[in-house]
């Protein structure tokens, strides 16, 4: 279906980690913030704006893709103009998820305090559009919740708080809980385009290969399984949300990453890349946040070679070709 036939979006507002938060861990006082080189390298002006990658995020890609603006910005930490306002903004908080317990371990924005953000965030719409304009507004945005990585990658296979009380399946069931009450909360307060984006091959990622991945740095598959299984109780989940709230105004899907990132990642050079087991930073195994800096770690020589920007996060070349493939194969579909 051709991109002209998608109805015009008003607002992109997004909620979720690292992946797409512009820039709202630069307030905190936490170590989970990247608002210095050689983060941004490739942004406008060469400026690290608390992106958590070279250049532009999913956020600023499918803002882009619909039509609302070239860059989806933070909600804290910048002064918002009126028509930033109208347009939407990221509520999103590097290394928080689903479980509760997630932010607290590094002091970033829980996925519950993102929504009372969003409702200060509906009475300032409100005060600039006008209340029937702005409930306009939210009914017609398009919302993206990205989140999840985190409590599996860090909260659970990381630090020793959630083993001893659940094995990985019942931990998935905990997640897909605190998942679905956020959807419906986020329905409650006027979302109706609801995209949920689901869990990338975990046990890939750079930083995953170097803890549990062995000597040869395997991508690690007990946390591979553990986002197939998150992936595939949240459609369950989503398609019984659907029957449970109004569906004819009402459009929530799921957004399928696993796929298409395992893919590049097993087959780099069909896209372009010559690197996709390790970051452009630093030794590419480790580092990442304050460890990618431009004191104490080099950077690669050329980064559109690399999947990934640090061990964690992919690069803006990467982003590129997940959001075109996203749009296509799921905003294209459900917002015709």
């Amino acid at each position: 279906m051709a991109t002209s036939t998608i109805p015009k979006i008003p607002a992109l507002i997004v909620f979720g980690d690292s992946i797409v938060d512009p820039g709202n861990n630069d307030v905190l006082n936490t170590i989970i913030k990247c608002d210095f080189p050689p983060y941004g390298q490739d942004f406008i002006d060469h400026m690290p704006t608390g992106r958590f990658s070279n250049g532009l995020i999913p956020s600023d890609l499918i803002a882009k893709k619909l039509g609302v603006k070239d860059l989806l910005p933070p909600y804290l930490g910048v002064d918002l103009s009126p028509e930033e306002i109208l347009t939407g903004v990221s509520f999103a908080s590097g290394a928080t998820g689903y479980d509760p317990l997630t932010p607290k371990i590094v002091s970033v924005i829980s996925m519950e305090d993102e929504l009372k953000m969003f409702a200060e965030y509906k009475e300032r719409l409100y005060a600039v559009a006008g209340e029937e304009r702005g409930q306009e507004i939210i009914s017609q945005a398009m919302y993206v919740i990205c989140a999840g990585t985190d409590d599996i990658a860090n909260t659970y296979f990381t630090t020793p708080f959630r083993k001893p009380h659940y094995d990985v399946s019942s931990y998935v069931e905990f997640l897909i809980s605190k998942a679905s009450d956020f959807i419906k909360q986020l329905y409650d307060m006027g979302a109706r385009r609801i995209g949920f984006v689901g869990l990338p091959p975990i046990g890939c990622v750079p930083s995953q290969r170097t803890l549990g991945g062995g000597i040869e740095r395997e991508c690690e598959e007990t946390r591979n399984q553990a986002a197939q299984i998150f992936n595939s109780r949240i459609q369950q989940e989503i398609k019984r949300l659907g029957r449970e709230l109004n569906k004819q105004l009402s459009r929530i899907f799921y957004i399928d990453i696993y796929d298409i990132l395992l893919d590049i990642i097993q087959r780099p050079d069909y896209y372009g890349f010559k690197q996709s087991t390790r970051g452009c930073c630093g030794t590419g195994k480790l580092e990442v946040t304050l460890l990618c800096n431009s004191k104490t770690a080099t950077i690669c020589d050329d980064v559109t070679e690399y999947v990934f920007w640090d061990s964690y996060h992919p690069t803006e070349k990467a982003y590129r070709i997940i959001v075109d493939y996203i749009y296509v194969n799921f905003m294209n579909k459900n917002l015709c």
